[in-house]
């Protein structure tokens, strides 16, 4: 791979950090003044590359079904077009709920689950952090007996067991954590994850759906048509971790960029320089 290329592409958007792992050794580093590999930095919407992979961890721990309703723990949400929204449809974007909930906006659960779709679901790809405050309030109340938050599982099924250490997490008005965005991570950090996540079965997590068949539950799936089990996480600013499962391969990038940044350009650039 040709790290160097993908370093010079993404030199253009405000690079702060690029860090490539190949079977959990670094191969390539590249580092903007003050930053180096354990320099924590804001994910943005990489955040949400966590949560398919909690969601499938409590799936086969008996603590969910990915087709079950959220109006099997919510009595509200049992009838009209919430009657239809499964958890899979909030993790996949397609539960049909409108744009919203980013960045500084991100509501609570209480105010989530406030909310109505706009969509039928299933029907359409939706971006926005809503759905994954709604997946937050279900696994929040699965876990309300055992004592423990969603962070706290995320933390010890998903985690932990890859090595990985949230520097710090942003906390909402009531005192919880947002599912959709927030986490402070490494570039080390976050490599790590990327480098589980090359290594484990992935099945789910990275099948689209009909509305949307380059998104799975909480990745994008590859832009390019020769590296087809590249998928990466994506968040604002120039936040990314890319995947190669097959190469065994985890790249991290760090930036801060106003201008648009095309994921499938730099991953062209890392393939074919």
């Amino acid at each position: 791979m040709n790290f160097e290329a993908g370093a010079a592409y993404a030199a253009r958007y405000g690079l702060q950090a690029l860090l490539a792992v190949r079977d959990g050794e670094a191969a390539f580093e590249h580092y903007a003044p003050g930053f180096d590999a354990e320099t924590p930095h804001a994910l943005y919407s990489g955040t949400k590359s966590f949560w398919g992979t909690a969601a499938l961890a409590a799936r086969d721990d008996g603590l969910l079904a990915l087709d079950e309703t959220v109006g099997a723990t919510f009595p509200a949400w049992r009838g009209g077009m919430r009657g239809g929204v499964t958890l899979e449809m909030l993790l996949r974007l397609t539960s049909g709920i409108g744009f919203g909930g980013l960045g500084n906006a991100v509501p609570t659960y209480a105010k989530a689950l406030d909310v109505e779709p706009k969509n039928e679901p299933g029907s359409r790809f939706t971006y926005g952090g809503i759905p994954l405050q709604v997946f937050g309030a279900v696994l929040a109340e699965k876990l309300a007996a055992r004592g423990a938050t969603p962070h706290d599982y995320l933390r010890e099924r998903v985690l932990e067991p890859s090595g990985v250490t949230v520097s710090s997490w942003r906390v909402l008005r009531d005192g919880t954590k947002p599912l959709p965005t927030g986490a402070f991570l490494t570039a080390a950090a976050w490599a790590r994850y990327g480098a589980a996540m090359a290594r484990r079965p992935r099945g789910e997590l990275v099948r689209g759906s009909a509305a949307n068949p380059r998104y799975g539950l909480g990745w994008w799936l590859s832009p390019v048509a020769a590296e087809p089990d590249l998928f990466y996480a994506s968040g604002a600013g120039g936040q990314g971790l890319y995947v190669f499962p097959a190469r065994g391969v985890a790249v991290v990038k760090f930036a801060k960029s106003a201008s648009s940044f095309a994921h499938a350009t730099f991953v062209r650039a890392l393939l074919d320089g």
